[in-house]
């Protein structure tokens, strides 16, 4: 099966907002989506990304009428400045990739966790806020916040964040196909046309 690497921060807008597309792009196109939670922070790092309080005013006024604009077309609730933001998603993103690695679908937790920060004004750095969305998404919590807490999930979010930075990922969400980054929750289509058509990846060196 074709797979496609999914790289994302349940702390990223963006990700939200194409969180529900491309799992409707994966149905409609049979391809497997790996999960791989990103250390969203040392990302930008690397691949000269800003936080959000250090981009220049204009840009951080443009990020606004695009999260309206995206709001709109997805049909999401978004909260432009939710309460609890920026913080801390490390524990919320490893027990998705506990999830994940204990061959769980993740997906509908992940989905909670978005909604959680962008829609509903709650704290994901909170760990019974953690707990609440696993238990809503059907899984043990305590299980998967045991695994969650343990070396190999943090190896494995090092090892996303690596991968996503090695893959030339400015930001998240970002998505990789044979290779080929597809950066933003825009490029869906364009990652859509490049699995159904079947075509050689575009390389940049």
């Amino acid at each position: 099966m074709v797979a496609v690497d999914y790289y994302f921060s349940l702390l990223s807008p963006y990700a939200y907002l194409g969180h529900a597309a491309v799992l409707a792009m994966a149905r409609d196109t049979g391809v497997a989506l790996v999960y791989r939670p990103v250390r969203i922070f040392e990302l930008f790092a690397a691949n000269g990304g800003l936080p959000l309080g250090q981009r220049a005013p204009a840009r951080q006024r443009y990020r606004l009428l695009e999260l309206q604009r995206w709001r709109a077309q997805r049909g999401l609730p978004l909260n432009l400045q939710p309460r609890h933001f920026p913080v801390d998603p490390s524990l919320a993103d490893r027990a998705a990739i506990a999830l994940a690695d204990g061959g769980a679908d993740p997906s509908r937790y992940i989905d909670g966790g978005f909604r959680a920060v962008w829609a509903e004004d709650r704290d994901i750095a909170d760990r019974d806020v953690v707990a609440d969305l696993l238990r809503d998404a059907g899984h043990d919590a305590r299980a998967v916040l045991a695994a969650a807490d343990g070396e190999a999930a943090a190896s494995s979010y090092q090892a996303n964040t690596a991968a996503a930075i090695a893959a030339d990922l400015p930001g998240l969400p970002g998505y990789v196909h044979q290779g080929e980054a597809f950066w933003g929750q825009d490029r869906i289509e364009q990652l859509r046309d490049a699995i159904v058509g079947r075509r050689a990846p575009y390389i940049s060196d």
